[in-house]
């Protein structure tokens, strides 16, 4: 059965920089060895965790880079912005407004704070249960 969490930002260290907190999800899918693509909701923001997963943990590498390229199938974790287009992976971290698309195991919803973020998130929720996905929340 496939898995959607998701991860409601309520810690002061991600609620100031929420980023963080997908640099941290990919960090860990990838020291499970798990193929991860990060959906985002536009080119700015892919640019943005790409360059964040450079910087943000000083002691390890997460192979990473924004997708399109002849090497994405070897390369651990894709981050997608809208329009490009991807082979489905086993795991997807989705910061889109809408229900990852594609064929997966997990799917991981980062949600904001923000109360708009967070009633987007319930029909999401919703969604994921009707389409016969395990679904949980997690505090962060």
């Amino acid at each position: 059965m496939p898995r959607a969490d998701f991860y409601l930002i309520d810690k002061p260290r991600f609620r100031e920089d929420p980023l963080l907190l997908v640099c941290e999800l990919a960090k860990r899918a990838f020291g499970v060895q798990q193929p991860t693509l990060i959906l985002t909701r536009d080119f700015e923001q892919a640019e943005a965790i790409d360059e964040y997963l450079w910087s943000f943990d000083e002691d390890s590498f997460i192979p990473h880079q924004l997708a399109g390229d002849d090497d994405d199938a070897n390369t651990a974790v894709l981050i997608v912005p809208p329009g490009v287009e991807v082979a489905d992976r086993p795991m997807v971290i989705n910061l889109r407004e809408v229900c990852a698309p594609g064929r997966f195991d997990r799917v991981l919803e980062v949600v904001a704070a923000d109360p708009a973020e967070r009633e987007g998130s319930r029909s999401r929720w919703t969604d994921y249960k009707k389409a016969g996905f395990e679904v949980n929340k997690h505090d962060m």
